[in-house]
C-alpha cells in the first residue's frame, strides 16, 4: 500500500489523521481544494465522517486503503475529507440535501459528489468497494458519474438546478401574519409523539432506536403543563428500559449511540459526549418530577463514565469508537465459558456464578456476533454483591484495548454536558467545568468550536457553540446568582444574533458556506431553537420586552412546521410553550434566593427562573405583569403553582 502523507498531514483533527496515510489523494475542505476542482475541472468526491464512526472505518478499510480505488479518484476527482464534528455546518448542510433527495435521514459516512463549482448531484451514505447489499460499489459509481459529467452535463445541470430549488423551497419562511402557533401544541405533540411509540419495548421508533432524549424532556414538561400523566408514563417507561437494556453500559454506565434492535438490547458501541449528555438532563429532570431512586443511580453511574473515560483538565473529549481492534464491541462483550471462569476463580459458587450471567443475559448461545453477549439487564432477580460481580466483569474488559478515543474538546458538546450537570445538581463539578470551557475557548473576545488540549483553538465558533454555551451560562447564573454568568451569556446572545440571524433566518455559521439553521432535533437539539430559548429567557432577565417580541416572531415565522411536525422540533416545541405557558421569574435578593433554592428548584410549574434583585420582598412576575408580592416565599411560590399569572 501507498503510505506517502496526503493533504491531511497537518490537520489537527483525529478523524482526517485516521485518513492521512490513504493512497487516496485527501484535501481538507478550503479554497485550496475548492479553486483546484474548478480549475482542472473536475468532480468533487465529498467523504463526511467522524473518528469514531464505525462505518467510516469500514469504508476506509475497504475502499480508501484500496489502490484501485484510490486510482479512480485521483485521476478523475478532487478528492475531500471533512469531519463533520470540525464543519458541523457543511455536514448539516449536506445531510439535509441528502434527506431531500432520498426522502430519509443520512447519516455517516456521508458520500457527496459535486459539480466543480461545488454543487451537489449524488449523496449516498456508506458504499462498498464492489457492489453488494443491493448497492452499487464505489468500482462502477466512480467511473458512471465522472462519464456522466463528462457526455452529459446539461443532465448533471438540471438535477443540481432541481436540488438548488428544493433547498431554497425547504427554507423558504412563512410570510402569513395570521398564521400562529396550534394553541392545544401540548396535546399536538403527545398525540404526535403516541403514534410512533413502542408500546412493547418502549420508546420512539423502530430499529435502529435512538435514544431521543429531548423528546422525553418535553413529554415531561407537557406532563407538569397539563397533569397528563400519560406523558410522564412514556417517559418513565422509555428511561426504564434504556436503562435496563443493552444501549447502558450496565458495568461501566454510560450509554451508547442507539439501539440496533427495538428491544434495547444490542447497541452500536460509539459512546457521545452529546447524547450521554442529553441523557443525563433528562433523566435528572425524570427524577426531579418522580424521585425515582433508579434515575439517580443511573444519573451518577454516567456521570461517573464521563469522567473515567472522556474528562481531561476538567474539560471532556467527545467520544469513544465502537470498535477495537478493528473488531466492533470488541471491548464491551463477553463469552460465556470465559466470564463464568472468571466469577468462578473470583470466590463466586456455581450457583452464584450463573445467577449473575442469566441476571446479565450472557449465555453460550449469545446474543451479539461470534457467540459474544452484550450485558442487559433481565427480569432476574439482582444478585447479592452485585458491584463485586460487575468489578469481576470489568476486569475482563481491562485485559482488551479500550476503543480509540477521539480527544477534540468541543464548546457545544462541553456546554451540552456541564449544562446538564447543572440539571443534576452537580454544581461544583459544573463550574468548575464551565470556567475551564471559557477560559480554554473563549479567547480575545472570540469564542472558538473546539480545542485539542494544549494547542491554539484555530476554528470560529459555530451557532451551536454559542447557542449551547449561552444556554449553560443561564444555568449557571440560575444556580449562583453571579452576575459574571448572566453578563457573558448577555454578550454572547447579542453576538451570536449580529454573527448568525441574518435576513430573518439563522445561518450555522458565520462563513462563506451559507447553511440555513432549522428547529428539527437531528442527532442532538436544535441549535437554532436553543438560541431562541435563550433570547426569550434572556428577556424575562433582563426586562427586554424587544428581545422577547423577537423570539416571538422568529418562533412563528416557523409555526406552519411546528405544528405539521411538532414531534420532530422537540426543542423548539418547548420553546413554544415557554411562550404559550409563560416564564415565570421569581425576584428577591440573592441571600433569599439561595436559602429558598430547592423550594423553587422543586417547583412542578416547569418554565421558572429567577432573578436577583435589592429587594427583600419576594415578587413573581411574568413578562406582562408581576402577579405575586409576599414577605414568605411560601406564599409566593403558592402562587405560581396556581398559576395566579
Amino acid at each position: 500500500m501507498n503510505t506517502q502523507a496526503n493533504e491531511l498531514k497537518n490537520e489537527e483533527s483525529p478523524y482526517l489523521q485516521q485518513h492521512a496515510n490513504n493512497p487516496v489523494s485527501w484535501f481538507p475542505w478550503g479554497e485550496k481544494a475548492l479553486e483546484k476542482a474548478k480549475k482542472e475541472n473536475k468532480l468533487i468526491f465529498l467523504s463526511i465522517g467522524y473518528s469514531t464512526c464505525h462505518w467510516c472505518h469500514v469504508m476506509e478499510h475497504e475502499s480508501f486503503e484500496n489502490e484501485a480505488i484510490a486510482e479512480l479518484l485521483n485521476k478523475d476527482y478532487i478528492s475531500i475529507k471533512v469531519d463533520r464534528e470540525e464543519y458541523p455546518n457543511i455536514d448539516k448542510y449536506y445531510q439535509k440535501v441528502y434527506q431531500m433527495m432520498n426522502q430519509k435521514s443520512g447519516g455517516w459516512p456521508l458520500t457527496v459528489v459535486l459539480t466543480p463549482d461545488a454543487k451537489a448531484f449524488f449523496t449516498a451514505t456508506y458504499l462498498p468497494a464492489e457492489a453488494k447489499y443491493r448497492t452499487k460499489g464505489l468500482t462502477q459509481i466512480l467511473p458512471e458519474m465522472h462519464e456522466l459529467f463528462t457526455t452529459n452535463k446539461a443532465n448533471v445541470d438540471l438535477m443540481v438546478q432541481n436540488i438548488s430549488r428544493a433547498t431554497t423551497l425547504n427554507t423558504t419562511l412563512n410570510n402569513d401574519p395570521t398564521l400562529k402557533i396550534d394553541e392545544n401544541l401540548s396535546n399536538l405533540f403527545l398525540s404526535q409523539v403516541s403514534e410512533s411509540y413502542d408500546h412493547e419495548y418502549k420508546g420512539i421508533g423502530l430499529a435502529p432506536k435512538f435514544p431521543r432524549a429531548t423528546t422525553y424532556d418535553t413529554l415531561l414538561d407537557i406532563s407538569r403543563l397539563t397533569l397528563n400523566f400519560d406523558a410522564k408514563t412514556m417517559v418513565d417507561d422509555a428511561l426504564t428500559a434504556m436503562a435496563k437494556g443493552g444501549i447502558n453500559d450496565q458495568i461501566e454506565g454510560g450509554f451508547y449511540r442507539y439501539a440496533t434492535d427495538e428491544a434495547w438490547q444490542i447497541p452500536h458501541f460509539e459512546k457521545m459526549l452529546y447524547s450521554n449528555a442529553e441523557l443525563l438532563e433528562t433523566y435528572a429532570n425524570a427524577y426531579k418530577m418522580s424521585g425515582n431512586k433508579y434515575f439517580k443511580k443511573i444519573m451518577d453511574k454516567t456521570i461517573d463514565n464521563v469522567y473515567t473515560r472522556f474528562e481531561k483538565d476538567d474539560l471532556f473529549y467527545s467520544a469513544s469508537d465502537a470498535d477495537s481492534d478493528r473488531v466492533e464491541g470488541k471491548y464491551f462483550v463477553f463469552e460465556y465459558e470465559e466470564t463464568l471462569k472468571a466469577l468462578l476463580k473470583s470466590g463466586f459458587n456455581e450457583v452464584e456464578s450463573k445467577e449473575a450471567l442469566a441476571y446479565f443475559n450472557i449465555t453460550q448461545k449469545g446474543n451479539f456476533e461470534e457467540k459474544m453477549n452484550n450485558p442487559y439487564l433481565t427480569d432476574k432477580q439482582e444478585p447479592e454483591n452485585i458491584q463485586k460481580i460487575k468489578e469481576v466483569l470489568f476486569k475482563i474488559r481491562n485485559e482488551r484495548n479500550y476503543p480509540f478515543v477521539d480527544n477534540k474538546v468541543q464548546t457545544s458538546w462541553n456546554a451540552l454536558f456541564i449544562g446538564a450537570l447543572f440539571k443534576a445538581g452537580e454544581n461544583e463539578k459544573a463550574l468548575k467545568s464551565l470556567d475551564a470551557l471559557v477560559k480554554d475557548l473563549y479567547l480575545k473576545d472570540e469564542l472558538h468550536h473546539q480545542i485539542i488540549i494544549g494547542k491554539v483553538p484555530k476554528v470560529e465558533a459555530y451557532l451551536e457553540d454559542y447557542a449551547f454555551l449561552i444556554s449553560t451560562l443561564i444555568d449557571a447564573y440560575q444556580a449562583t446568582l453571579e452576575t459574571s454568568y448572566l453578563t457573558l451569556a448577555k454578550k454572547l446572545n447579542a453576538k451570536s444574533i449580529e454573527k448568525f440571524y441574518k435576513n430573518k433566518q439563522w445561518l450555522m455559521s458565520d462563513d462563506s458556506f451559507k447553511a440555513t439553521a432549522d428547529l428539527h432535533d437531528a442527532s442532538y437539539r436544535s441549535s437554532m431553537a436553543v438560541s431562541i430559548g435563550n433570547i426569550l429567557k434572556l428577556a424575562h432577565l433582563t426586562d427586554d420586552y424587544d428581545a422577547y417580541d423577537l423570539a416571538s416572531k422568529m418562533l412563528t415565522q416557523h409555526a406552519k412546521k411546528i405544528n405539521e411536525i411538532s414531534s420532530a422540533s422537540p426543542t423548539a416545541t418547548k420553546v413554544a410553550l415557554m411562550i404559550q405557558n409563560p416564564i415565570v421569574v421569581i425576584k428577591t435578593t440573592k441571600e433569599n434566593l439561595l436559602a429558598h433554592q430547592k423550594e423553587i428548584d422543586e417547583l412542578y410549574y416547569p418554565f421558572v427562573l429567577v432573578k436577583a434583585v435589592e429587594e427583600n420582598d419576594y415578587t413573581a412576575c411574568t413578562m406582562q405583569k408581576c402577579f405575586s408580592t409576599h414577605d414568605n416565599m411560601a406564599k409566593v411560590l403558592q402562587d405560581v403553582e396556581s398559576k395566579k399569572f
